[in-house]
C-alpha cells in the first residue's frame, strides 16, 4: 500500500509535466491541423533557459531567496520560448500552409533537429546539473519504517500546473482571443471573412503552447535538477502519445492523458521492469486506438463538404 500511494503521487506529478506539454501540441493541431513535431524540442530548449537563467541569478547576480529566483527563471523561460516558438511557426509553418500536408511536417522535424543540434552544439553534449532549486518533504504516512512523502517541489508542480490549466480554460472559453481560436478552429476561411486576424491567432497559440512548454521545462528542471540536449525527444513523444491518447484536438483530453502516462509509466516502474516502462505506455495507447481510434476524449472526424 505504501508502494501505491507513492507511486501515484510521483505519478500524478510526472503526468503533470507531460500534460503541459501535450497541450501545446493540442492547441496546435486544433487550429492548424497539424503536429508541431518541434514541439518537444522546444520543452528542451526551454529546460536549458531556465537552467542558464538559474544559474546566473544564484552564482553572478547573488540572489539567494529562491522564490524570486524561480519567478524570473519561469519568466525568463517563458519568454525566450514563446520567442522561438514564434519564429518556428514564421519560418516553418506560415510559408507552407497551404501546401501538401507532409510538407509542414518535414519542415517541423527539421526544425526539431536545429534545436536539438544547436544546443548540442552550444552547451555540449554531457547533461547539465544545478543545485536542488527546492528542498524539503512532508511526510503523510509511514509503515514499517516506508514514508509515503509529498515534496514540496512536488506540490509547486501541482499548484502551478493547477493554475495554469484554470487560467488556459478561461483564455479559451472567456477571452477574445480563446473565440477566435475557437472560431479558426472550425473555419479558417470563414473566421477570417468575419474579422478574425487568422495569422495573428495562429502566432498566438504557437506563442501561448510555448509558454505552457516552458513552465513543464522548468518544472522539470527543478525535479530532476539535471537536463541533456537529447531530453526533448523522449518527453516530447510522450506528451505527443498523452495527446493522443486523450484525443488530439481536446484539451481536457490532453491533461488526462497526460496524467495516464505519468500513473503507468511510475507503476510499471514499481512492479514490474522499469526498462519496459515506455512500451507499457505506448501498448497502452495502441489498446485505446484499437477500440477508441479518436482517443478517449476527442470527437470523430467529421468531413467538410
Amino acid at each position: 500500500m505504501e508502494v501505491f500511494l507513492q507511486q501515484l503521487i510521483n505519478g500524478v506529478t510526472l503526468g503533470s509535466i507531460y500534460g503541459l506539454i501535450a497541450i501545446g501540441y493540442t492547441m496546435v493541431f486544433g487550429i492548424i491541423g497539424m503536429v508541431n513535431f518541434a514541439h518537444g524540442d522546444v520543452f528542451m530548449v526551454s529546460a536549458f533557459v531556465a537552467l542558464i537563467a538559474f544559474l546566473v541569478l544564484t552564482a553572478w547576480a547573488g540572489i539567494s531567496s529562491i522564490p524570486i529566483a524561480l519567478l524570473i527563471v519561469l519568466a525568463a523561460a517563458m519568454f525566450f520560448t514563446s520567442l522561438v516558438n514564434w519564429v518556428i511557426e514564421r519560418v516553418a509553418y506560415r510559408p507552407l500552409r497551404g501546401s501538401f500536408r507532409l510538407a509542414p511536417l518535414i519542415s517541423a522535424i527539421g526544425m526539431s533537429i536545429l534545436l536539438s543540434n544547436f544546443v548540442q552544439v552550444t552547451q555540449g553534449p554531457r547533461n547539465k546539473s544545478i543545485p536542488p532549486m527546492v528542498q524539503g518533504e512532508i511526510v503523510l504516512y509511514r509503515h514499517n519504517d516506508y514514508p509515503v512523502t509529498l515534496s514540496y517541489k512536488q506540490l509547486i508542480i501541482w499548484f502551478v500546473t493547477a493554475a495554469l490549466l484554470v487560467s488556459f480554460w478561461y483564455l479559451v472559453a472567456r477571452t477574445k482571443l480563446g473565440r477566435a481560436q475557437r472560431a479558426c478552429e472550425q473555419d479558417q476561411k470563414m473566421a477570417a471573412l468575419l474579422g478574425v486576424d487568422v495569422d495573428r491567432t495562429i502566432s498566438m497559440t504557437f506563442v501561448i503552447a510555448a509558454a505552457l512548454a516552458a513552465v513543464a521545462g522548468t518544472m522539470y528542471l527543478m525535479y530532476y535538477g539535471v537536463v541533456s540536449f537529447s531530453d526533448g525527444f523522449v518527453p516530447g513523444v510522450k506528451a505527443f502519445t498523452a495527446a493522443v491518447l486523450g484525443g488530439i484536438g481536446s484539451l481536457p483530453g490532453a491533461v488526462v492523458g497526460g496524467l495516464l502516462i505519468g500513473l503507468i509509466e511510475t507503476f510499471w516502474s514499481a512492479y514490474f521492469s522499469i526498462d519496459y516502462k515506455d512500451v507499457a505506455a505506448f501498448s497502452v495507447l495502441a489498446i485505446t486506438l484499437i477500440f477508441l481510434p479518436q482517443g478517449l476524449f476527442g470527437r470523430p472526424d467529421v468531413e467538410k463538404v
